[in-house]
């Protein structure tokens, strides 16, 4: 077996955590979002495949923001409520890009292992 390692693969150990990043940050690629936009524009853009729990979400955001890959700025709402409304930073972009070539690698070497199914 080879032991070839890829680094822009993706650490099945953090499948999860390398998935919320990447789907967040794609949806700030389109520009700056408060958390329920973020989920809604999620949603609807993966036809209910993809759906984040405000308890999830917002830990994700915070942990984002703290890693310096999106930058959070508090805005006066339409019902007068504050939402925080997150963009991505340079680091982000660049986070994003390396997370995209890693799931590419892994789901092309996935479907190698994979296969074709036949129905």
């Amino acid at each position: 077996m080879s032991e070839e390692r890829h680094d822009s693969a993706v650490d099945i150990q953090h499948l999860s955590r390398s998935c919320n990043q990447i789907l967040i940050l794609s949806i700030l690629a389109g520009g700056p979002h408060h958390g329920y936009q973020l989920a809604l524009e999620l949603e609807e853009r993966s036809g209910g495949a993809f759906r984040f729990r405000h308890g999830t979400l917002y830990p994700i955001l915070h942990k984002l923001e703290n890693d310096g890959l999106i930058c959070g700025d508090w805005l006066e709402g339409g019902s007068g409520r504050r939402r925080k409304n997150y963009r991505l930073t340079d680091a982000g972009r660049a986070r994003l890009g390396h997370l995209h070539d890693g799931w590419s690698v892994f789901f092309e070497r996935f479907f190698q292992v994979v296969g074709e199914v036949e129905s």
